[in-house]
């Protein structure tokens, strides 16, 4: 497998690698205003999404090898280049990559490398190094060097029962709780499942509950995640609205029966952006979307055909705004001696450095600049350049 076309990428974007050291249940809003005409929306796959089948590096061996009967095929995925292909329910993601508003960074994570749900969505969302050592968020501070709002100061609201991590921080949170009250999430289900697995019958009664579950819930869960995007563009799109927007989206804990929960949560996903594009209007021209997720997955299957906590996995730059229609990855393959651990896809991107060169260049500020303010635990943080149209 050649990795030509994405390696040349990854160094013009100057994504640094780490050299080794370095379902949407129901998706809930936090968003912030300032004086400025770019939008900003951040999505976290709270869970653990599973990179290798949402962009699927289809021309590496070893991963149909290693996924058996989880792995998707090149003829059933979305072809996006010689080496990658999306997953066939992100319909309206694989369109925004065609028309040049969507790229996708490979291999990517946080500094974290252990596998703690808790921990790892604590230090992506607060940019330190170890878990709980910073006690406000990198999108809060972020704030601090954004032009004062109209009426002198930022005002953030969160569309949510809690402020994100995220957006905790010396800059005032006002929240506001959608009245639907939503079912039990996939992870307390998947871990009620595991209960069970040691008795057969009881294991064989709840995987057939849980099915009829999926079967019901899945268009629910679909139209929910599109009027919850309409929701997120109703407050972006308007001109004295706020610019910063972040949703929350549960349910990518996949230990059991991925495939279809995958399904579920990926249509989820993509109904989410199609709706929020649609109503942004003209503003998406100048709307920049970042989805990313704690942790990847591991490469092999479990014996619940389901995958387990991993390290690498993949981010989306989504938008208008956005330099796209490719693929960044420096790819460290999925042979057992290019893995991390012996088991998971080894991190070659550094998250940090995503996320302050979009912000950075979608927001007109230089773009290290903005990865001390966002990150000062890891001082040689490299922003990464070049995604976003300046």
């Amino acid at each position: 497998m050649s990795n030509t076309f994405e390696r040349r990428n990854f160094i013009k974007l100057g994504l640094g690698a780490f050299g080794g050291a370095m379902a949407s249940a129901f998706p809930n809003f936090a968003f912030a205003n300032a004086d400025t005409d770019t939008r900003f929306l951040f999505v976290i796959q709270r869970g653990a999404a599973d990179g290798l089948d949402s962009v699927i590096p289809y021309a590496d061996p070893a991963y149909a090898r290693a996924r058996g009967a989880l792995a998707i095929s090149e003829s059933e995925a979305i072809k996006l280049n010689g080496t990658f292909a999306l997953h066939p329910s992100l319909v309206n993601i694989g369109e925004l990559y065609k028309s040049g508003q969507a790229a996708m960074v490979h291999a990517v994570a946080s500094p974290y490398r252990e596998r703690s749900h808790f921990d790892g969505q604590n230090i992506m969302e607060s940019g330190g190094l170890r878990a709980y050592e910073i006690d406000s968020g990198w999108l809060n501070r972020f704030l601090t060097l954004l032009p004062i709002g109209r009426n002198g100061r930022k005002e953030p609201i969160a569309l949510s029962a809690t402020i994100p991590m995220a957006l905790r921080g010396a800059n005032p949170v006002t929240s506001y709780a959608p009245s639907n009250i939503p079912t039990s999430d996939d992870d307390y289900m998947s871990r009620i499942g595991q209960l069970y697995e040691t008795d057969a019958r009881l294991y064989a009664l709840w995987m057939q509950a849980t099915a009829t579950r999926e079967m019901a819930a899945g268009e629910t869960n679909r139209q929910n995640a599109g009027s919850m995007g309409r929701l997120a563009a109703s407050f972006l799109v308007r001109d004295d609205g706020p610019r910063i927007g972040m949703v929350e989206s549960n349910g990518w804990d996949t230990h059991q029966g991925q495939k279809n929960r995958l399904i579920t949560g990926l249509r989820g996903l993509d109904a989410e952006i199609a709706q929020f594009k649609a109503g942004m209007g003209d503003k998406w021209a100048n709307t920049i979307v970042l989805i990313a997720t704690e942790f990847g997955r591991t490469i092999a299957t479990n014996g619940t055909i389901g995958t387990d906590h991993g390290t690498g996995s993949v981010a989306y730059v989504l938008g208008g705004k956005v330099n796209g229609g490719r693929v960044i990855a420096d790819w460290p393959g999925l042979a057992n001696s290019q893995l991390y651990e012996s088991r998971d896809l080894k991190p070659t991107a550094d998250l940090y450095g995503l996320i302050a060169g979009v912000l950075g260049e979608g927001f007109g500020i230089e773009p290290q600049l903005v990865a001390r303010t966002l990150f000062p635990a890891l001082p040689n943080t490299r922003a990464v350049t070049g995604l976003v149209r300046v």
